[in-house]
């Protein structure tokens, strides 16, 4: 009998001390939450739901063409820069703040807006601005802390990224009554409040992709006189928001202990692939692969924005643009693998890696 009881006792431990090995091999693997705000570089689809234009929208055919097989919402035949970054970090696809279901954050979410700018008057009404994303963010961070509690909530933020893309918007529709220093200095402006804001709310770690050259898009090379040349106006402004980024970070890395950030020579990667479009496995980097008009850039793509004939070339992958201001899927690839993993050539002062491991 005392043996039996042996036995059993030995079996029941057995069987708890598995039950224990089982739930620890079970447990969610240790990772970095990735929270994304900006605007059509990054929406993965808020557009879809709110009360906009198919301006500000990419949820018809052709866009998703690629990857999905569907349009999501990205303006892009496929992924996006961040769909990369996630997947690099053993992360699943980060959901749009705005898409219907039950998120539960823990991995991050997305807040970015096609057409958002730095400032609220930015295609006001149309689109969700910097500021109103932040108090998105703000929404998250609360129903984080309900779910898992206050203490895991500020440790889940303080290490997580975030990704942020915001500018282009108000270069491209700028008022010309401002020099290009005064409007640059708005942006960095509306964009350090947001940058303090997430601060606020434990934030410390930070990525920004720079400033493409927007005056080489297909559509302002076509309004540029048709001769192939860039609209060099705006890539004026553009180069000078690519040299005061890291201005602006370096003093609030002095303001804010344990703030640490990576920016992306946006402008030079991009330039680089214009200018040599075959080194980068691309057989066209001036005209668009959907579009309408000199260099496909009338933003016809999909015919609901206004104009319902387009040309939508047969590989996505041979041109550097896919619509008339956004780049392929191949492309947003080969810059996310840049901000990843790059050298300090391309980003400085870490890599999207580095952030993700500090």
């Amino acid at each position: 009998m005392a043996s039996l009881k042996v036995r059993i006792c030995c079996l029941l431990a057995y069987a708890t001390f598995l039950s224990q090995m089982i739930s620890c091999q079970s447990l969610p693997k240790e990772h970095v939450a990735l929270f994304i705000l900006g605007d059509s570089l990054f929406d993965p689809g808020n557009n879809n739901y709110i009360n906009t234009t198919n301006d500000y929208r990419a949820n018809f055919w052709p866009y998703g063409r690629t990857f999905f097989g569907y349009p999501t919402g990205r303006f892009s035949d496929g992924r996006l820069i961040q769909d990369f970054i996630a997947e690099y970090a053993g992360l699943p696809l980060i959901p749009a703040f705005l898409q219907p279901g039950n998120h539960k954050f823990m991995y991050g979410v997305n807040f970015a807006s096609g057409g958002a700018g730095a400032l609220v008057e930015t295609h006001q009404g149309l689109v969700i601005d910097l500021k109103t994303q932040v108090i998105y963010f703000k929404k998250v961070e609360k129903s984080l802390r309900q779910e898992v509690g206050d203490a895991e909530a500020k440790r889940l933020l303080s290490r997580a990224v975030y990704l942020i893309s915001i500018g282009a918007n108000e270069y491209l529709s700028r008022n010309s009554s401002i020099s290009d220093e005064g409007y640059v200095a708005m942006v960095m402006g509306n964009m350090t409040l947001a940058v303090k804001e997430i601060y606020k709310i434990g934030g410390r770690k930070f990525g920004f992709p720079g400033m493409a050259p927007l005056g080489c898009s297909p559509f302002l090379r076509s309004q540029a006189g048709g001769n192939g040349s860039c609209f060099e106006e705006v890539n004026k402004i553009s180069q000078l928001h690519q040299r005061e980024l890291p201005k602006t970070l370096q003093k609030l890395e002095k303001q804010l202990p344990g703030f640490k950030y990576s920016v992306y020579n946006f402008y030079k990667t991009i330039s680089e692939r214009l200018n040599n479009p075959s080194k980068y496995g691309f057989k066209d980097a001036t005209t668009a692969c959907c579009g309408s008009g000199v260099y496909r850039g009338t933003y016809s793509c999909g015919g609901k924005r206004g104009i319902k004939e387009y040309e939508l070339c047969e590989n996505s992958s041979e041109n550097f643009y896919f619509d008339s201001y956004h780049p392929s899927e191949k492309a947003f690839q080969q810059f996310a693998e840049e901000m990843w993993s790059g050298g300090s050539d391309v980003i400085s002062p870490y890599n999207i890696k580095q952030l993700f491991e500090a």
